[in-house]
Protein backbone atom coordinates (compact mmCIF):
# COMPACT_ATOMS: atom_id res chain seq x y z
CA UNK A 1 0.00 0.00 0.00
CA UNK A 2 1.06 4.03 -0.60
CA UNK A 3 2.47 5.84 2.47
CA UNK A 4 3.44 8.28 1.21
CA UNK A 5 1.99 11.23 -1.10
CA UNK A 6 4.40 10.18 -3.76
CA UNK A 7 3.31 6.68 -3.47
CA UNK A 8 -0.45 7.37 -3.56
CA UNK A 9 -0.01 10.20 -6.85
CA UNK A 10 1.63 6.96 -8.58
CA UNK A 11 -1.27 5.03 -7.40
CA UNK A 12 -3.54 7.26 -8.83
CA UNK A 13 -1.89 7.18 -12.50
CA UNK A 14 -1.35 3.73 -12.16
CA UNK A 15 -5.23 3.01 -11.42
CA UNK A 16 -6.52 6.34 -14.14
CA UNK A 17 -4.30 4.47 -16.78
CA UNK A 18 -5.50 0.72 -15.51
CA UNK A 19 -8.90 2.57 -16.41
CA UNK A 20 -8.09 3.82 -19.97
CA UNK A 21 -6.70 0.67 -20.77
CA UNK A 22 -10.22 -1.12 -19.88
CA UNK A 23 -12.28 1.79 -21.29
CA UNK A 24 -10.23 1.02 -24.79
CA UNK A 25 -10.80 -2.56 -24.85
CA UNK A 26 -14.12 -2.23 -24.01
CA UNK A 27 -14.78 -0.36 -27.23
CA UNK A 28 -12.71 -2.95 -29.09
CA UNK A 29 -15.34 -5.61 -27.95
CA UNK A 30 -18.08 -4.04 -29.59
CA UNK A 31 -16.08 -2.86 -32.37
CA UNK A 32 -15.34 -6.71 -32.98
CA UNK A 33 -19.53 -7.62 -32.51
CA UNK A 34 -20.96 -4.55 -34.82
CA UNK A 35 -18.30 -3.47 -36.87
CA UNK A 36 -19.05 -5.08 -40.21
CA UNK A 37 -15.27 -5.19 -41.00
CA UNK A 38 -13.98 -6.18 -38.11
CA UNK A 39 -16.16 -9.29 -38.67
CA UNK A 40 -13.94 -12.41 -38.18
CA UNK A 41 -15.19 -15.71 -39.51
CA UNK A 42 -18.96 -16.30 -41.42
CA UNK A 43 -21.49 -12.79 -41.71
CA UNK A 44 -22.74 -12.05 -38.65
CA UNK A 45 -21.46 -13.12 -34.72
CA UNK A 46 -19.80 -15.69 -35.18
CA UNK A 47 -17.61 -18.30 -32.98
CA UNK A 48 -14.47 -16.34 -34.04
CA UNK A 49 -15.97 -13.39 -32.88
CA UNK A 50 -16.90 -14.65 -29.46
CA UNK A 51 -12.91 -15.85 -29.11
CA UNK A 52 -11.84 -12.64 -29.63
CA UNK A 53 -14.36 -11.08 -27.20
CA UNK A 54 -13.63 -13.89 -24.47
CA UNK A 55 -9.71 -13.38 -24.95
CA UNK A 56 -10.25 -9.80 -24.50
CA UNK A 57 -12.79 -10.27 -21.45
CA UNK A 58 -10.36 -12.43 -19.87
CA UNK A 59 -7.44 -9.54 -20.55
CA UNK A 60 -9.70 -7.30 -18.86
CA UNK A 61 -10.68 -9.55 -15.66
CA UNK A 62 -7.33 -10.51 -15.34
CA UNK A 63 -6.38 -6.46 -15.28
CA UNK A 64 -8.44 -6.21 -12.63
CA UNK A 65 -7.85 -8.75 -10.46
CA UNK A 66 -4.01 -8.08 -10.79
CA UNK A 67 -4.63 -4.30 -10.24
CA UNK A 68 -7.94 -3.19 -8.39
CA UNK A 69 -8.14 -6.73 -6.43
CA UNK A 70 -4.25 -6.41 -5.25
CA UNK A 71 -3.73 -9.83 -6.24
CA UNK A 72 -0.48 -8.99 -7.53
CA UNK A 73 1.06 -8.96 -3.40
CA UNK A 74 -0.87 -11.99 -2.48
CA UNK A 75 0.84 -15.15 -0.89
CA UNK A 76 1.23 -18.05 -3.29
CA UNK A 77 -1.46 -20.03 -1.82
CA UNK A 78 -3.79 -17.72 -3.54
CA UNK A 79 -2.47 -18.37 -6.77
CA UNK A 80 -2.56 -21.96 -6.55
CA UNK A 81 -6.43 -21.92 -5.74
CA UNK A 82 -6.80 -18.80 -8.54
CA UNK A 83 -5.11 -21.20 -10.99
CA UNK A 84 -6.87 -24.42 -9.74
CA UNK A 85 -10.68 -22.70 -10.47
CA UNK A 86 -9.19 -21.64 -13.86
CA UNK A 87 -8.29 -25.50 -14.28
CA UNK A 88 -11.56 -26.24 -13.27
CA UNK A 89 -13.53 -23.51 -15.07
CA UNK A 90 -11.63 -24.33 -18.51
CA UNK A 91 -12.37 -28.68 -17.51
CA UNK A 92 -16.02 -27.95 -17.80
CA UNK A 93 -16.15 -25.99 -20.56
CA UNK A 94 -13.85 -28.52 -22.33
CA UNK A 95 -16.15 -31.06 -20.90
CA UNK A 96 -19.46 -29.70 -22.60
CA UNK A 97 -17.90 -28.97 -25.81
CA UNK A 98 -16.96 -32.94 -25.37
CA UNK A 99 -20.42 -33.89 -24.73
CA UNK A 100 -21.53 -32.10 -27.92
CA UNK A 101 -19.14 -33.14 -29.85
CA UNK A 102 -20.79 -37.07 -28.88
CA UNK A 103 -24.49 -36.47 -28.75
CA UNK A 104 -26.39 -39.47 -28.42
CA UNK A 105 -27.77 -41.72 -30.61
CA UNK A 106 -31.58 -42.84 -30.41
CA UNK A 107 -32.12 -46.11 -31.55
CA UNK A 108 -31.26 -49.47 -31.16
CA UNK A 109 -29.16 -51.89 -33.37
CA UNK A 110 -30.59 -54.81 -31.53
CA UNK A 111 -34.38 -55.40 -32.10
CA UNK A 112 -34.39 -58.76 -29.81
CA UNK A 113 -35.82 -56.66 -27.03
CA UNK A 114 -38.71 -55.15 -28.75
CA UNK A 115 -39.02 -52.60 -26.57
CA UNK A 116 -37.49 -49.29 -29.08
CA UNK A 117 -38.05 -50.13 -32.90
CA UNK A 118 -36.18 -47.10 -34.82
CA UNK A 119 -38.02 -48.02 -37.24
CA UNK A 120 -41.03 -46.49 -35.86
CA UNK A 121 -42.14 -42.69 -34.90
CA UNK A 122 -42.02 -42.51 -30.67
CA UNK A 123 -45.68 -42.28 -30.83
CA UNK A 124 -46.22 -45.63 -31.83
CA UNK A 125 -43.44 -48.07 -29.25
CA UNK A 126 -45.10 -47.26 -26.55
CA UNK A 127 -49.08 -47.56 -27.83
CA UNK A 128 -51.39 -50.55 -26.21
CA UNK A 129 -52.23 -52.90 -29.15
CA UNK A 130 -55.23 -55.08 -28.35
CA UNK A 131 -54.59 -58.46 -28.00
CA UNK A 132 -55.42 -61.10 -30.50
CA UNK A 133 -57.70 -64.07 -29.42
Amino acid sequence: MADTPEAIQKTKKLYAFIGLILFFFTGITVAVATIESLDFGGHGFGAADAIIGLVIAAFKASLVMIIFMHLNHEKPMVYFLFALGLVMAFFCMWLIGWSKSDPIQYGNSTKADGFYNPDKPATDVHSKTEPKY
